[in-house]
């Protein structure tokens, strides 16, 4: 029995509130339930006011085995953003632009940039799996696709983490495993047709969009594009190639976080559901989700909870 929690971002009071709603119980070594564990989609920092105290308490719950965890795609360029860039001295995997640093402002804020505390969760992001392949169901932080999870096997050990040597490769853009990393834990994204872009929400021109990966049909770019109203109308309602898109239909359910959905927690299929609804937004609009998963191969509007 599982309870899948989606994105934090240092929200750790808004976790307290989330587990204690669904009877998991404090004590001297941290969170647990008597019945159930948890697994968290990953983004446990940037944005939020408690990053240190949301790693603190999903840490402990791990370590006492009431919890499992996979990575999200700010863990990875946490590590990304610290890791030295073997032929640039001085330079790191992910660049130290200010964009990048903007978005890592809080989390370097809150634990002290290089800091010994800053090392440690950094040391803690590489061992969280990039995806659970578990006896029920699979969680992983945004796609299950399965070209990528091929790509990336030589360089995962026993756990589906990420060997220390294959870091690197992973940050590198451009590379293979950099574009199975991307897959999983950002969302697939296909080509536009030749000749079109939209603006995102910082206004820098995109001629890729990320998809609704799971539709087992057809359709258009506009209608499969995962992005605001306002920017999926500028979009093309030509086909997407049939072959553009996975699919999903696999007897084991995925869940996955990371799409800062809006409303009322429902499936995105009879097979995938997503747990993250913007909790860095204040409620009622933004909130901390969770799935509550028991048995079976489908996903349904009764096992969403959330505060």
């Amino acid at each position: 029995m599982y309870d899948i929690i989606g994105d934090i971002h240092g929200h750790a009071s808004r976790l307290e509130a989330l587990l204690r709603h669904m009877g998991y119980q404090q004590d001297s070594e941290g969170w647990s339930h008597p019945e159930r564990q948890a697994i968290f989609v990953g983004d446990f920092v940037d944005r939020g006011p408690e990053q240190v105290e949301t790693y603190r308490l999903v840490r402990s719950m791990i370590d006492r085995g009431a919890a499992l965890a996979v990575m999200g795609n700010h863990e990875f360029n946490a590590v990304a953003f610290k890791t030295p860039h073997p032929e640039q001295p001085g330079e790191r995997m992910r660049p130290h632009t200010d964009k990048n640093r903007d978005q890592h402002s809080a989390f370097l804020d809150q634990v002290g940039e290089d800091s010994a505390l800053h090392d440690e969760i950094i040391a803690w992001c590489k061992t969280l799996p990039l995806y659970l392949d578990l006896e029920g169901l699979r969680v992983v932080h945004a796609c299950w696709h399965d070209e990528s999870l091929q790509a990336l096997r030589p360089l995962l050990d026993h756990r589906q983490c990420l060997i220390d040597d294959a870091w690197v490769n992973a940050a590198r853009k451009g590379t293979e495993a950099y574009n199975a990393v991307e897959t999983l834990l950002k969302g697939l994204e296909i080509p536009l047709p030749d000749g079109e872009s939209f603006l995102d929400k910082e206004q820098n021109e995109r001629h890729h969009i990320r998809t609704r990966w799971w539709e087992q049909g057809g359709g258009t770019y506009r209608s499969l594009a995962m992005m605001d109203d306002a920017a999926r109308a500028t979009l093309s309602d030509e086909l997407v190639p049939g072959d553009a898109l996975p699919g999903y239909s696999d007897d084991k359910p995925v869940f996955v976080g990371h799409y800062w959905l809006r409303g009322t927690p429902n499936p995105m299929s009879d097979r995938v559901a997503c747990v993250d609804y913007t909790v860095t937004q204040p409620a009622p609009e933004g909130k901390l989700v969770a799935y509550r998963w028991g048995a079976g191969s489908t996903v349904d509007n009764s096992g969403f909870v959330w505060v």
